[in-house]
């Protein structure tokens, strides 16, 4: 069985996490990764404190084991959750889509280890400065809020920069995908397309079927031009967004307004026309829903064997 200082840091069996998708990781996805062995997270997305605050008093109903809840820096009530993280005493924060320094202190202070998601090793550097327990190295081809590097690319340079323990996410959803972020130097994973499927998973099934039915070439990239760009499955939607992109006659404002409120469609309505369905470049890989439990276990075995047979290519 893999274990690496990620499982002894965190009390977990498997070194996995479930990547905080919004509208996604509510509490019965995150208590079902971990009952599984995993490291289950919630995520916050644009929701204000009280939805949060009542999703981890439910994942606290469902599972004893821990719960990490992920912020988004870019949501109008970060200020609010960051609060109500402390006040709930959440033993793990998990950031995304920004720098969390303001709120580290208020966290540590809390008991909280705190876990950033970083997209250079510059920020990851800054992240071991605050006293993070870890860091995310996570690449372009994730889903949802994406940076500039790969993770091929980004995950070997962020462990070349900081002491502390480097989780690989971006483009993994199998064991092949876990044995090469080891290999390149992470000490664990983080998927979030590949359990968007879970069949724990609230999401609405149009979503689910959008994953299952995409191939290699069924994700775009939109919203560079506003600075925050993102992925997510193509549909009408992403590719009138494109479109209006590169159309210098519709303003920032107008793009923005655009997308007000099309994550929601999609995940809560599964609205195939109007949603925006954010999910990685491995969609095209993930064939079948699953429990997390199998997820997990099936993910981690073909790891092992792959790695116990890569004798095979040294001579």
């Amino acid at each position: 069985m893999i274990k690496t200082k990620l499982c002894e840091l965190l009390n977990i069996e498997y070194p996995v996490f479930q990547g905080g998708m919004a509208w996604v990781s509510d509490a019965y996805l995150a208590a079902a990764v971990s009952e599984a062995g995993g490291l289950g997270i919630i995520a916050a997305g644009n929701a204000p404190a009280d939805y949060v605050r009542g999703q981890i008093q439910k994942a606290r109903e469902l599972t004893d084991r821990q719960i990490g809840v992920n912020i988004m820096l870019m949501s109008p009530y970060a200020d609010e959750v960051a609060e109500a993280l402390a006040d709930e005493k959440v033993s793990l924060v998990v950031t995304g889509a920004g720098n969390p320094s303001r709120y580290m202190a208020r966290w540590l202070s809390a008991g909280a280890k705190v876990i950033p998601v970083v997209a250079s090793s510059a920020l990851a550097r800054m992240m071991e400065r605050s006293g993070a327990s870890a860091v995310i190295a996570e690449g372009g081809e994730s889903g949802g809020h994406i940076g500039e590097l790969t993770t091929m690319a980004l995950v070997p340079q962020v462990c070349d920069a900081v002491t502390l323990p480097v989780i690989a996410a971006g483009g993994i959803a199998d064991g092949r995908g876990v044995a090469a972020a080891l290999m390149l130097g992470a000490c664990g994973v983080q998927a979030g397309t590949r359990f968007l499927v879970a069949k724990e998973c609230t999401v609405h099934q149009n979503y689910k079927d959008m994953v299952l039915k995409a191939k290699d070439i069924d994700t775009i990239a939109t919203g560079k031009r506003l600075g925050h760009p993102v992925r997510a499955l193509k549909n009408p939607f992403s590719r009138e967004f494109f479109a209006k992109e590169y159309d210098s006659s519709v303003s920032n404002e107008e793009l923005e307004r655009f997308g007000v409120g099309a994550l929601r469609l999609a995940a809560v309505e599964g609205d195939i026309r109007n949603g925006s369905f954010l999910a990685g470049q491995v969609s095209g890989m993930v064939k079948r829903e699953q429990t997390a439990k199998e997820i997990i276990e099936e993910m981690f075995a073909q790891a092992e064997n792959i790695l116990n047979g890569a004798a095979q290519w040294v001579r």
